[in-house]
């Protein structure tokens, strides 16, 4: 009896399959068409499930979807789901640092909801009606999830999963993706995008930066709130975005504090140059194209631009007036590029695009400036709402270097870090000429040696800030400003006075 109704299984499977191939033969593609459309429906009437397609490109584009590239971080980051499936798929994924691995095409995983409903995700693809080549990724092979669902979970899945499984696909793809460095050229790449990149790899973090613990640990508070912070910002009517100013002299961190923020808040950098801005118009383009979670660095700024000469329209003759006899006397600068010369950024431009309209695009944006001179600056450039934050890069004091010591020479205490503390008070010395005494120069060079160089390069750096000031006082008692006498005399005094200091030093440390 089984094997008869097999036998009549078996037949009825073979009756249809050659009804099929000669509709396909025979019947117009019209025909044929309609005929699939209203089988679609009879069979609707008696399944009971749904099937939801998501494709790898949509519109007929070549962008790749988001919501499809969403799913497939979310099966990769989902262990429940990738447990159940029996073929997988390894390959290094779009901005990826690591290797993604998810479901296989032709493969159908089962998901749990909330409630002990379950969903069906299957990885498939379409192959093209023709063999043809195409230069267009949607015209190509096709490739697509479809999620099964009861029609009864059909208000579950569209209201709550679906949304949920965007947002967690999106953030395991910020999680496991390669970080990248962007700068903008002169004009567009190859890609036909404003900016270009590399992959962003510096190693400096806030453990490494030179900097008092107090002060590093309120700016990381500070950083930290702001990621945390977006329903806050959405409360108080604000866009999700922050500025920092970054000044002080030269050497004293202000590149490793930007590299240490993206590694703490896992953001990418844009670098911003603006010399290479034609207009307003391409700025704002430029804005448009960052991605939220990244930091925009404008350095120097300056030296970036003239902004603050075109607000006030100083003449030449009054800056004429103000120069110094040095600079009178030193070689004429190098002759600007003519795209430098042409560019017509504007002071209103720069401050619409740090909190103008425009700035509220995307989100979750860190806007750094950097400046060796505060003071030349508009104040309208960075006054509180657009650099909300002012950060002094100072000079090395001894609770920076002692992370330095630590960084570069492995240890926390040493006979001779009472004597660096006074040096250290008496003579200014930006972190980066510190870190370059304390770096061995060669294999056998231990922590002993390097502070000898440190010390012995804070004298002389103090014997010369004795032999400036002597030289300035008999300046001003003599009105001599060529005296040779007056100078070796102060040379003289210097050294003594540095002599002096030393053997004291000496005498205590013994």
């Amino acid at each position: 009896m089984e094997v008869e109704q097999w036998a009549g299984l078996g037949s009825a499977l073979a009756s249809f399959m050659l009804l099929g191939a000669m509709v396909r033969q025979y019947f117009p593609y019209q025909l044929q068409y309609y005929l699939t459309v209203y089988t679609h429906k009879l069979f609707s009437y008696f399944y009971p499930y749904i099937q939801l397609t998501i494709p790898e490109y949509s519109g007929g584009g070549m962008a790749r979807s988001d919501a499809y590239a969403a799913v497939e971080s979310y099966l990769a980051d989902s262990p429940s789901v990738l447990r159940r499936a029996r073929r997988l798929r390894a390959d290094v994924g779009r901005g990826s640092k690591k290797l993604l691995i998810t479901v296989d095409e032709d493969e159908e995983v089962a998901d749990e909801l909330a409630g002990g409903a379950r969903v069906w995700w299957l990885s498939s693809r379409e192959l093209p009606a023709s063999q043809t080549i195409t230069w267009n990724a949607a015209q190509a092979t096709r490739r697509y999830y479809q999620l099964s669902f009861h029609r009864r979970h059909r208000e579950l899945v569209v209201g709550s999963y679906l949304p949920r499984v965007v947002e967690e696909g999106r953030a395991a793809a910020i999680k496991n993706r390669q970080r990248r460095l962007f700068t903008n050229g002169d004009g567009w790449n190859d890609d036909g995008l404003a900016w270009s990149h590399v992959p962003f790899e510096h190693p400096s973090t806030f453990e490494t930066l030179a900097m008092d613990p107090v002060k590093k640990q309120e700016i990381v508070d500070d950083l930290t709130h702001f990621r945390d912070g977006k329903e806050y910002y959405a409360q108080i009517g604000k866009a999700w975005k922050r500025g920092y100013l970054l000044h002080g002299p030269p050497g004293t961190g202000k590149s490793s504090m930007i590299a240490a923020m993206a590694n703490l808040l896992d953001y990418d950098v844009y670098d911003l140059e603006l010399t290479t801005v034609e207009d307003n118009t391409e700025l704002r383009r430029l804005f448009i194209e960052t991605t939220s979670k990244s930091i925009i660095v404008i350095e120097d700024i300056d030296c970036s631009l003239d902004l603050t000469g075109k607000r006030s329209k100083r003449g030449k003759k009054d800056s004429a007036e103000v120069e110094s006899e040095d600079k009178k006397n030193a070689p004429p600068p190098p002759e600007k590029d003519e795209k430098e010369e042409d560019s017509k950024v504007t002071l209103s431009g720069l401050l619409n695009f740090i909190d103008g309209l425009w700035s509220a695009c995307g989100g979750e944006r860190i806007i750094v400036f950097t400046t060796n001179h505060v003071e030349k600056i508009d104040p309208a450039l960075i006054r509180r709402g657009r650099m909300d934050k002012h950060i002094e890069m100072s000079y090395c004091g001894f609770e920076a270097f002692k992370v330095l010591a630590k960084n570069y020479l492995r240890i926390y205490g040493h006979r001779r870090f009472d004597e660096v503390r006074r040096l250290l008070e008496e003579v200014r010395m930006s972190p980066a000429d510190v870190a370059e005494n304390l770096m061995p120069k060669s294999a056998g060079e231990g922590a002993d040696a390097c502070l000898e160089r440190l010390i012995e390069d804070k004298k002389k750096s103090k014997s010369l800030f004795y032999s400036s000031l002597f030289r300035q006082q008999l300046q001003q008692l003599h009105g001599d400003e060529k005296d040779e006498a007056a100078a070796a005399a102060a040379a003289a005094a210097a050294s003594a006075t540095v002599a002096a200091s030393s053997e004291d030093e000496t005498v205590e440390s013994n």
